[in-house]
């Protein structure tokens, strides 16, 4: 196609519109058109990454395959467009400034005075570029978190008006806003958008395109008035409305022609609209799961959040609709499980999901609920710290060892069955121990794992400090729960499983993270399939 195309996306009037569900319909769209996408997201904040950010603030923490901890946005990157985004996609406020500091004691800039304009802008404009120099994708879609008006996103959004003036037609701006609906005079009201867009303007962008987000219908009317008062075209003007699903909103833009129009915009042929034959699928085999009797999954944690565990979440939706069932995630606080309350806590409960985490708070729960689930035989998933306390559970309930913990939560444990390897320290490559990104995993013949997956290797995202200890592995194994998947480059375990029970498997890794609307994870499908089938 030529040269790469930026596409900015920002948001105005609160935060939490959507814009990463908008800057990965767009691409869905494009991509649907043959051309090659991949968007980023920078995030104003000071932090490095959000692997220090608590996930109440700012939901789960997302880990791309070259081990970066990343925004949750990413996930719903790779979920629409089944594409791997790495660190370069992810850019905070901290890692640009950490970057012009670390130049600036090196000595590259020769002794000038170190200015946001341009030492700063700068930097901001050379991570949007670098994707598309480097890759050669036709779009790189960028979306700047937080909103205009706040005082962090101010040099994004100076690095956008420069970027805008020196690239011409092979940049645009996509502005969503929010049209909130007045109970009181029973109608949407339009001036908080106005006021967005002036604030846009104020710093030098003019936006190319808006999305309103709404509870209700936009009247026809109601777009020109916006479209006369903001400078921007009436086919520009697109709505975007509370849809049953996240999947629909790329369909729903489709059928607004935003994609043409960003595609005329940008001087490049319309061509035929794409049928999104697979995606609709997706949506119609979606539609009619949603429609049957759920089953429940009690999905164990300390975070009574939804976006903390917003891969798991989107992992167990995928499963269900190609299990053809509706899942009901029910949330089950681990702080409040006791053994007195645990089989009401339980109750009707298809499947039992233990969810990752790091520390001490909620873990006694987490061994209550699993204790239920394998001596009652409910399917179990664990992942990360989820397999640990597995392991924790199985080895104080089964192997009578009372005291058995992990390093983490008790450094004087006489029974570290999970602990920091030796093993491990020799495939670190990140920051202090963290195993963090994708590792190769060996299955075992026969297992519940190599049925679900289909294939001997497979290579998983990781993000976790402590392993489980190789020592103690014969004694498991002996007892009934075996290591089903092993690290063929350091022989540590990745997959635990209790082979007699109908589904009681932990993973070490994170297989939330690989699931697709187009591809669900095969854990995930298996894990669902048994619920269905208790």
């Amino acid at each position: 196609m030529g040269e790469t195309k930026y596409i900015f996306v920002t948001g105005g009037v609160a935060s939490s519109l959507g814009k990463g569900i908008i800057s990965s319909s767009i691409g869905k769209l494009l991509q649907a058109r043959g051309y090659s996408v991949t968007i980023q997201k920078f995030d104003p904040y000071i932090n490095i990454d959000p692997g220090t950010l608590n996930p109440y603030e700012h939901g789960e923490c997302y880990v791309t395959v070259d081990g970066h901890e990343a925004d949750l946005d990413l996930g719903h990157y790779e979920r629409f467009l089944g594409i791997e985004t790495t660190k370069a996609n992810n850019i905070t406020t901290g890692r640009i400034y950490k970057s012009v500091i670390d130049k600036e004691r090196r000595g590259d800039y020769l002794g000038k005075t170190i200015q946001i304009i341009p030492h700063i802008t700068d930097e901001i404009k050379r991570n949007v570029k670098l994707l598309g120099t480097k890759k050669k994708f036709d779009f790189v879609i960028t979306e700047i978190g937080g909103t205009v008006g706040d005082i962090e996103s101010l040099p994004y959004l100076e690095s956008i008006r420069q970027l805008k003036w020196e690239l011409g037609k092979s940049a645009l701006c996509v502005h969503l806003t929010y049209v909130p609906y007045l109970k009181a005079a029973g109608e949407l009201k339009t001036k908080p958008t106005q006021h967005s867009v002036k604030e846009l303007q104020s710093v030098g962008i003019q936006p190319d395109i808006l999305v309103l987000r709404a509870e209700h219908e936009l009247s026809a009317g109601l777009r020109k008035k916006v479209a006369l008062f903001c400078n921007v075209d009436e086919n520009a003007v697109v709505q975007s409305i509370d849809a049953p699903t996240i999947y629909e909103v790329p369909l729903l833009m489709q059928a607004q022609g935003l994609d043409e129009t960003i595609l005329t915009k940008m001087g490049l042929p319309v061509g035929e609209t794409p049928n999104l034959g697979p995606w609709k699928e997706f949506l119609e085999r979606r539609e009619l799961a949603e429609s049957t009797e759920p089953i429940h999954i009690a999905l164990v944690g300390k975070y009574d959040l939804q976006d903390a565990y917003k891969s798991i979440r989107e992992a167990l939706a995928h499963a269900g609709t190609y299990n053809d069932c509706k899942v009901q995630v029910d949330y089950v606080n681990s702080e409040k499980l006791t053994d007195e309350n645990i089989a009401e806590a339980l109750k009707g409960m298809s499947g039992v999901m233990i969810g990752p985490g790091f520390g001490q708070r909620g873990i006694e729960g987490k061994f209550v609920a699993l204790k239920y689930a394998r001596e009652n035989d409910i399917p179990t998933f664990g992942i990360c710290l989820g397999m640990q306390c597995m392991a924790i559970e199985f080895a104080r309930d089964v192997l009578g060892y009372e005291d058995a913990n992990s390093r983490e939560m008790d450094e004087k444990t006489a029974h570290n069955v999970i602990d920091i390897m030796e093993e491990q320290k020799a495939i670190t490559n990140m920051g202090g121990t963290m195993r963090l990104g994708s590792y190769e995993c060996k299955l075992t013949d026969g297992s519940k794992v190599i049925e679900a997956y289909g294939t001997e290797h497979i290579q998983e995202r990781h993000r976790h400090r402590y392993e489980f200890n190789n020592e103690y592995k014969d004694q498991y194994e002996n007892a009934g729960m075996k290591c089903t998947g092993i690290n063929p480059e350091s022989g540590l375990v990745e997959i635990v499983e209790i082979p007699a029970l109908k589904w009681f498997v932990g993973t070490q890794f994170h297989p939330e993270y690989s699931s697709t609307v187009l591809k669900p994870h095969p854990l995930f499908v298996s894990f669902i399939k048994a619920a269905i089938n208790k």
